[in-house]
């Protein structure tokens, strides 16, 4: 059996075996796995003198630790492997033995000899640690004899911590009450002898084996959350740790030394992190003497003299950080703790005062590793100060630590020296800074909120200093105007948080004020001339976020429009680009404001409105850049699109004169028509750079005609165009549909028109009700994709909803040839999941399209006699729908049409319940569309039902019933005694149901209240279906 287990293994992992046997060598060793003796013969191999292959005593061992994890041994069993084990620990660690096991065999044995730990420890094995501690010799013998047992045990003390007392690793209950046993056990047997063995390594190993030395400073950290504390804090250890944590200057930060310097530190940092009352907590940290460790090691070569130099430990950095963040979070805590005594809280300020400065030095580092390793402590730090100032005046010793720490915080804002803003390759540290800039923000708000004053003058002071520098010799860098600029964007979060800058012509709070001053600044300035990319994309984001403030200083315009202009031109591509969004942004606000200019605008970037298509380059489609620098010709072109909506906006404001607005937009439209006819040739032809040009046309003619109108039909606010302004576009859509229609066989070309239509429905108006046939043919081609046709009935929606007095004749004529195309995509069958995924997406816009005919007073339009063929389609496929279980969303939607249908030509509503000897007819509109309701759509809401693989409980299904509620509830109310009748004749009864069942259901169908049936309906079905 020993040779068929090492065959396997061997087979199993050689990687030039044959596959086939590989995978029966897999299979055989899970069935050796799940064998409850397979961890035998596994044990014998791993102990077995002469040793097998690296990979069979792995494997072997790592059944057998399986095997003793997963708790299938008896305690018998259990005790046998121990004895194995250790035999064979003995031969292998003993001083005389010259066999060292690899590092992994080692790691598998610490793991399996600490899950025996946890099976044996309290109950046959009291002896555990002794016996490993034998192995690193007596106490005259440590430091001379055998460094294989002392790692071993220092091992297997770490492996236990991990398995009983790390907190981070979630537990079952039962485990979290076998590693409570299990630590009182330790602490009163062994925790003592154990930390008098780490004094011992620490005063014996230090001048032989410092790796040794660094382990056992990692098990003391480690345990120092669960023992007594005198245990590691007495003097003995302390000497150790505070000799070995200041050592003097360390030449290398990757020395041994450094290494047991930084576990040291480490472990300092864990006894100030242990759970312990608020006084002990305090003197602990004072008896520990931290303050002055701290100020050595800062004051070290290695982080004070080395700072900004290639030899700066940052390792180092961070270690202390962490122990001052620490130090600060634990002081925080007390201090913000209720029933603290006065020489209690005393000591936790002068604490905070000594490590204030500690704190804000690491906060400071450059690098953002250190920095971030005090911000919970620092955030901590201000929530105190917020706790305390809404409580009354912040105290004086507090209020004097506030200042630095805003100062430090806006100096952490700023963009390292290091920093090359835009290199190629820099992007992920890019993200990384702003998202640190994001963290610095909160601790500004959260310092705002303590001091709201102070917040505002310093960064008033920040703003106004650097430009002010701007005029002088002593001129700010790009990282100066930057962190300047950055700054004045985020004050505005506090200067319009109570609506705007502006209430009633006047600055809105005093935050609004300073923010006024700033811009004024700013405009006055010449910031916008700095030859830096970043900081003149940071100005032109602050005149659109704040443009509000020109409304009120109209005669500052011009001079920011000058600049937005020579903006746009400007020869980085980024500049470019975000300026194009930028300058429409900025106009679009201000367009009002405008009409003294539009001319001399429109000229100035006329050479901008050129389009050149390019035909994508295989980089652009692999480039994962983050949309923000995405410089594809794609791309380019879309931001290039804001430029036409720019001057479309600017050119169209009320205050230009009618005939110079239908100028512009004859100017502006002519060359783009021109381009277009002279295009759709070559792009018949099939030339792909062409195809792309007219679709790049079309798409500039619809953004350009939503810049003239952005009214919409349908909606209530704003005003349709003069209808001398829409002829000016007509020839424009005439061409647009020119090319649809000759190229409509292109998704691109059909993509770019869907996206002109959109944007110039408010410009052309009712005009393009009579070429809508044309529309629809161009665009539900029979090449259109189901998602194409979908999105297309999004956009009818929005003609039939805003032409609705005007649309019907129209409609009347359209809308059997709409639907045979789009019946015929709902026919086609699908190919994979977004095939699936798009199908659902037309059929619920379908549906849609017939509830907005409905609900918009167009239904005559589905009966007429031009459509009564197609109703009966529209009919069927609703029945398809209902009865489909595959998708309840669907479902839901068909009965809201059959609902709507039977509400529109349903008649007058009856009484219900009716009264005593009176008689009620049902009066529909459609001649015998009672009776049809009562048999075609009242069968639909039990079918679904009846379906097996119905469930009631889901929550979809739920929606499906309460519509299927709905409608039953409409017909009782349209039809009255006769549907009644029809439940108990036919409807009901033929699904089994008893007579005093079906009362009981009309009693509740029959209640006013629609909701109250609706919330029966439900239960009445899963009390069925149960």
């Amino acid at each position: 059996m020993d040779a068929q287990v090492e065959s396997a293994i061997q087979i199993a992992f050689d990687p030039r075996a044959d596959q086939n046997l590989k995978a029966q060598a897999y299979e055989f060793l899970q069935q050796l796995r799940d064998d409850a003796s397979g961890w035998q013969v596994c044990l014998a191999l791993f102990t077995r003198n002469p040793p097998p292959d690296e990979v069979v005593r792995h494997v072997c061992l790592e059944l057998v630790s399986h095997a003793v994890q997963t708790g299938r041994l008896d305690e018998q069993s259990l005790s046998y492997v121990k004895d194995q084990l250790m035999t064979y620990i003995h031969q292998t660690f003993a001083n005389q033995s010259n066999r060292v096991d690899s590092p992994s065999i080692q790691n598998k044995l610490t793991q399996t000899i600490t899950y025996l730990f946890t099976s044996l420890y309290a109950t046959i094995w009291p002896t555990f640690f002794e016996d490993f501690r034998s192995l690193a010799g007596d106490a005259n013998a440590i430091g001379s004899d055998n460094p294989q047992g002392t790692i071993l045990y220092l091992r297997i003390i770490n492996s236990i911590h991990d398995e009983i007392a790390d907190v981070l690793i979630p537990r079952t209950p039962e485990e979290l009450k076998r590693n409570a046993d299990l630590k009182d056990y330790v602490r009163s047997r062994d925790a003592q002898n154990i930390s008098t063995f780490w004094q011992q390594v620490l005063a014996r190993w230090r001048q032989i084996d410092l790796g040794i030395v660094e382990l056992c400073l990692r098990c003391i950290a480690r345990w120092v959350s669960w023992i007594d504390i005198s245990l590691v804090v007495n003097q003995n250890m302390l000497n150790f740790l505070l000799e070995i944590a200041g050592q003097p200057d360390i030449s290398s930060a990757e020395s041994a030394q450094a290494k047991i310097r930084d576990a040291a530190i480490d472990t300092f940092t864990e006894i100030v992190a242990k759970k312990m009352p608020s006084q002990d907590k305090i003197n602990l940290i004072s008896y520990l003497n931290l303050a002055n460790v701290a100020g050595q090691l800062v004051a070290s070569p290695a982080l004070h003299e080395y700072r900004s130099t290639s030899n700066y430990d940052n390792d180092l950095g961070e270690t202390v950080a962490k122990l001052v963040n620490n130090v600060v979070f634990d002081v925080v805590k007390v201090l913000d703790s209720e029933g603290l005594d006065a020489n209690t809280s005393a000591q936790a300020d002068e604490l905070l005062r000594l490590f204030v400065p500690y704190l804000l030095r690491f906060f400071s580092d450059e690098y953002d590793e250190i920095c971030s390793a005090v911000i919970p402590s620092l955030t901590d730090l201000i929530t105190l100060f917020r706790v305390l100032a809404k409580r009354g005046a912040l105290p004086d010793q507090y209020r004097a630590m506030l200042q630095p720490i805003l100062d430090t915080i806006i100096l952490k804002m700023k963009y390292d020296e290091t920093a090359d803003w835009g290199a190629e390759g820099e992007q992920t540290d890019e993200a990384e800074f702003q998202e640190l800039r994001r963290r610095l923000h909160v601790l500004q708000q959260a310092v705002a909120a303590v001091d709201e004053t102070m917040y505002m003058e310093t960064l008033s002071r920040v703003v106004a200093t650097t430009f002010n520098r701007i005029s002088t010799d002593n001129k700010p860098n790009w990282r100066d105007l930057d962190l300047a600029l950055y700054e004045m964007y985020l004050f505005g979060e506090l200067a319009v948080k109570n609506g705007g800058l502006y209430q009633k012509s006047s600055p809105s709070s005093t935050a609004s004020q300073h923010l006024i001053e700033m811009m004024a600044k700013l405009v006055e300035s010449d910031i916008a001339s700095y030859p830096h990319p970043a900081v003149q994309l940071q100005y032109m984001e602050i005149c659109v976020r704040y443009c509000t403030f020109f409304e009120h200083h109209t005669e500052r315009i011009p001079r920011v429009l000058e600049n937005f202009v020579r903006f746009v031109h400007s020869d980085h591509i980024k500049i470019k680009t975000r300026s194009w969004y930028l300058f429409f942004r900025f106009v679009k606000h201000l367009r009002s404001q405008l009409g003294n200019v539009a001319q001399t605008v429109i000229e100035t970037v006329a050479d901008l409105l050129t389009i050149h298509a390019e035909v994508p380059k295989e980089s652009d489609d692999d480039d994962m850049s983050s949309e923000e620098n995405d410089q594809s010709a794609d791309a380019i072109f879309t931001s290039q699109l804001y430029l036409f909506e720019a001057v479309g906006a600017i050119a169209s404001t009320t205050s230009v004169p009618l005939e110079n607005r239908m100028l512009y937009a004859r100017t502006l439209v002519s060359p783009l028509i021109t381009d277009l006819e002279r295009h759709i040739p070559v792009a018949k032809n099939g030339d792909e750079r062409a195809v792309i040009q007219v679709h790049h046309i079309i798409q500039a003619v619809g953004t350009l005609a939503k810049g003239f109108c952005d009214w919409m039909p349908g909606n209530s606010s704003g005003a349709p165009p003069p209808s001398e302004l829409a002829n000016e576009f007509s020839p424009a859509g005439e061409a647009v549909l020119t090319a649809l229609e000759s190229l409509k066989h292109s998704m691109l070309i059909r993509t770019g028109a869907r996206f002109a239509f959109s944007r110039m429905l408010g410009v052309l108006g009712s005009g393009i009700l009579q070429k809508l046939p044309r529309w629809i043919d161009g665009l539900l081609s029979q090449s259109s994709t189901k998602d194409e046709m979908a999105t297309f009935l999004r956009l009818l929606d929005q003609v039939v909803f805003g032409f609705k007095t005007e649309i019907i004749e129209i409609l009347d004529q359209l809308l059997t040839p709409l639907l045979q195309r789009v019946l015929a995509g709902l026919s086609e069958p699908t190919t994979g999941t977004d095939d699936a995924i798009q199908l659902g997406e037309l059929k619920m816009q379908y549906l849609q399209f017939i509830l907005v005919i409905l609900n918009n007073d167009l239904a005559p339009v589905l009966v007429s006699s031009a459509n009564q063929q197609t109703f009966e389609t529209i009919l069927t496929t609703l029945e398809h729908f209902c009865r489909d279980p595959s998708d309840y969303p669907t479902a839901r939607l068909s009965l809201a049409v059959l609902t709507k249908m039977t509400q529109v030509w349903g008649g007058p509503d009856l009484t219900i319940p009716v009264p005593p000897g009176a008689t009620q007819a049902a009066a529909p509109t459609v001649p015998g569309f009672d009776t049809f309701i009562m048999q075609r759509f009242s069968p639909l809401t039990w079918a679904l039902i009846s379906s097996p693989s119905f469930q009631p409980k889901d929550a979809q299904a739920r929606s499906y019933l309460t519509e299927a509620a709905t409608l039953q509830w409409t017909i009782l109310r349209k039809c009255g005694a006769a549907y009644e009748a029809h439940l108990r004749d036919s409807e009901m009864s033929g699904l089994g149901l008893q007579a005093p069942i079906i009362d009981e259901y009309i009693k509740h169908l029959e209640a006013k209240d629609k909701l109250e049936f609706k919330k029966f309906f439900i239960q009445f079905v899963q009390q069925v279906r149960s």
